[in-house]
């Protein structure tokens, strides 16, 4: 209440000025009409009245009635000066040209150039698709995921996995929206490529810490990636031929200047070659993935457009009629802009989004089909009120309708009854309102307040347990069964949110922040990398939700004209009722996974390092990550706090990008970061005739993988073209060029020796041997081609 109440009075406050007029509009790109995110409209003689516009393009701020020169601009683009005498409200629609750039004048970011400085977010990162396009990647593929990773505080646990760790955080904390669409799963090939087809996308931008408002769901990061709009103007398509795969767009204009339809797909082609294969073994596998993306907009006036996206993408691998095993994503976004005047500004949007896996093993005449997956239904509506020069509004509300389906397998050529999990089902809701409020000069604030429910709903079947005992089977006093619609456990609370910008002058500011998230949902799984299998479970009637605290300081500079950019952040994030695996436990088939686990707390905290260089002939940026993550978890290393296995103490990245021509640009990057937590086996033992393993659990992730680092380079070059219209390039890229044995895993063997030890078993002490490592790599240096084209 008393939140409430201060957020009231500074915005009464804020409201006393003098009747003015409003300036409202537009700002798109000159030739394909796509709206620009972030572009600015300030007046000329007085740059810090202004604003930027919106997701949506659209802007809106008041001056007094007058003359006045408006002047419009947006990194990577020509800056265009208008005239206007203001007597009236006016609408006023903008577009930009691409900026022809001398070879020393080349950009690589599409934000304003003093907004790592002037803006009062901080723990973001955007990246400009066109920068994601020319850092060098494993077969040449463009990568999003892949791209993040090399950005202060966010990173993986090596090659062959998508998962991404922000700020300590698990893989399964981050939230990844595709045209604000969940996806659940971002990877390709078990982790090797992500799912988003580069010429589909727009921007990327990623929320690390000072998360607005009008974000929940997940605890460490929000990941918002957009679809390119498409070309109302005239028609437009892009492609490339790699070495595992080939894609192509379409943007085709339906009404021109009204309507524009974008048509994206991606396909790998490795298995068009096995046909030719001599081994019948090899030549009946199947290994591919696709990925399609289309987008229908329509413009009915300036004030009411639509939007419907989606997006479609599968993964398929099968051994002969063995093994047979597919996943996939499938999001529909269907979204309603409405402008109710030059103020008010609505976005309204229907999403659909489902993730599934499937097994299909056959052995010997038998075997079993495996189905598992998880849907979600939702609606959003989000208000932007530009109250005025001082105060932006933001207001809004979701809900979601969850469906978990854990597990269905069907029994091949058996009379055995087929097994099935019961379905989960949930109702998530959240409202939430902040302002970004200038305060003076020097200090801006964004101050908010969300609230988010989530209710557990029937029908569904709950073990109670005896009051104090450990939640196991021998323990289990009833079981409470509840129809369909009936609330079997309700959760919420509030999530304040707050960010601070001071000018310590033109050049440079500080910023602190504080956000409160809550995670209604987790992944159950005893990996980390986040694969296809892994399991989502709702917060029920045992497992609570996950809350998540954060701060974070920063000094932000601008060097040298603006062209450099530095950032220094530190953060500590603690959280509450963390949930992790108990030793030994099964999870998958688990129908009471509330006696697999343990609820705990984590903390992590780190600095951050960030220098930036977005103008020249060199640009590119140095990131550097100091961080721990921890846990402690009753029942779990004896109860004492342990490294979570994402844990890295030191994390680098060097990404860099030269134009020697206007034809000729090379790029390279350099990882390091230190070997992960890992729990290794204390020895082997020999049990009835079988060789175990042992592992003290004590001991979790008390041991580290080997410091992995690794270059990759990349030459691209625009070639010659005989039509106006078309441009096309060759890149050949190196990945991991100085060949380093990164390791993917470390498997033990025995090896006898004179000097035995003992580990105890129900059958007594038995004799073990010590076991000796192996270490297993994926990848040493891979080369690559690819050809890539456009037609405007």
């Amino acid at each position: 209440m008393k939140f409430l109440i201060l957020f009231s009075v500074l915005l009464l406050a804020s409201n006393l000025h003098a009747q003015k007029y409003t300036i409202s509009g537009y700002i798109k790109e000159e030739g394909s009409r796509e709206v620009l995110i972030g572009a600015t409209v300030v007046h000329k003689n007085h740059p810090r009245i202004g604003i930027a516009s919106n997701n949506y393009g659209f802007y809106s701020f008041d001056l007094p009635k007058g003359e006045y020169t408006l002047r419009v601009s947006y990194v990577g683009y020509s800056t265009k000066e208008v005239n206007i005498n203001l007597t009236k409200n006016k609408s006023i629609n903008f577009n930009l040209n691409h900026e022809t750039s001398s070879l020393e004048e080349v950009v690589v970011s599409g934000s304003k150039t003093d907004e790592n400085v002037r803006s009062v977010y901080m723990s973001t990162e955007k990246l400009d698709i066109k920068r994601i396009k020319s850092i060098p990647t494993i077969f040449g593929e463009v990568d999003v995921i892949k791209s993040l990773q090399l950005l202060p505080g966010i990173s993986s646990l090596g090659e062959g996995t998508s998962g991404m760790f922000v700020r300590g955080g698990s893989s399964d904390q981050n939230l990844i929206l595709f045209d604000d669409a969940t996806i659940y799963n971002a990877s390709h090939l078990l982790g090797f490529f992500s799912v988003f087809n580069p010429d589909a996308v727009k921007n990327v931008e990623i929320y690390k810490g000072g998360i607005p408002a009008k974000y929940g769901g997940r605890i460490s990061s929000i990941i918002d990636v957009k679809m390119r709009e498409g070309n109302n103007q005239k028609f437009q398509a892009s492609g490339g031929v790699g070495v595992i795969s080939s894609r192509l767009t379409a943007e085709i204009p339906i009404v021109k200047g009204k309507s524009s339809l974008l048509l994206s797909g991606r396909r790998t082609y490795a298995d068009m070659f096995l046909v030719f294969a001599k081994d019948e073994t090899i030549k009946n596998n199947i290994l591919y993935f696709f990925d399609s993306n289309v987008k229908f907009n329509y413009r009915f006036s300036d004030k009411d457009k639509i939007f419907i996206s989606g997006y479609f993408g599968r993964d398929n691998l099968g051994f002969q009629d063995l093994l047979g095993f597919e996943w996939g994503n499938a999001t529909i976004s269907t979204r309603w802009n409405h402008l109710f005047n030059d103020k008010l500004f609505l976005n309204t949007t229907l999403l659909y989004s489902n993730f599934d896996f499937g097994f299909d093993i056959s052995t010997a005449g038998t075997g079993f089909i495996w189905n598992s997956g998880l849907e979600e239904y939702s609606i959003k509506t989000d208000f932007d009120y530009f109250l005025n020069n001082n105060n932006t509004l933001f207001f809004g509300a979701n809900a979601i309708y969850h469906v978990f389906a854990p597990a269905k397998i069907s029994l091949k050529n058996s009379n055995i009854e087929n097994f099935n999990l019961e379905n989960d089902y949930a109702i998530e809701v959240a409202l939430y309102v902040s302002n970004k409020h200038t305060i003076s000069n020097k200090l801006s604030l964004e101050y908010g307040l969300r609230y988010s429910s989530f209710a557990k709903i029937g029908p569904d079947s709950v073990s109670v347990y005896e009051e104090g005992q450990s939640k196991k089977p021998e323990n289990e006093i009833r079981t409470d069964v509840y129809k369909s619609g009936d609330i079997v456990k309700y959760y919420g609370g509030f999530e304040p949110r707050l960010g601070i910008r001071y000018m310590i002058n033109p050049k440079s500011s500080l910023k602190a922040s504080y956000n409160r998230m809550r995670q209604y949902l987790q992944v159950a799984s005893n990996a980390t990398a986040g694969f296809p299998t892994d399991r989502w479970i709702p917060a029920d009637y045992h497992i609570k939700p996950v809350i998540g605290d954060q701060v974070a300081l920063g000094y932000f500079r601008n060097l040298n004209g603006n062209s450099w950019e530095l950032s220094i952040e530190g953060y500590y994030k603690w959280l509450q009722n963390v949930v992790d695996f108990l030793p030994g436990e099964d999870i998958l088939l688990n129908d009471r996974i509330e006696t697999a686990v343990a609820h705990g707390v984590a903390w992590s905290y780190g600095a951050e390092f960030m220098l930036r260089k977005n103008i020249g002939k060199t640009t590119g940026w140095l990131s550097y990550t100091l961080s721990r993550t921890q846990r402690q978890i009753e029942g779990v290393a004896s109860g004492k706090p342990y490294f979570a296995r994402y844990d890295k103490l030191h994390d680098a990245a060097l990404v860099l990008s030269h134009k020697f021509s206007e034809r000729l640009l090379v790029s390279g990057n350099w990882i390091y970061s230190t070997g992960s937590a890992v729990t290794f086996p204390e020895g082997r033992y020999r049990m009835n005739g079988q060789s175990m393993t042992y592992y003290d659990d004590s001991k979790r992730n008390s041991s580290r993988m080997p410091d992995f680092h690794r270059m990759d380079l990349a030459l691209t070059y625009e070639l010659n073209s005989r039509w106006e219209r078309y441009n096309h390039e060759i890149t050949l890229s190196f990945y991991n060029i100085y060949n380093r044995k990164n390791p993917f895993s470390i498997e033990f063997t025995e090896v006898n020796n004179n000097d035995p030890y003992y580990k105890l078993s129900e059958n007594g002490p038995v004799t073990s041997t010590k076991p000796a490592a192996v270490k297993r790599s994926l990848f040493g240096i891979i080369p690559s081609v690819a050809y890539n084209f456009s037609f405007n």
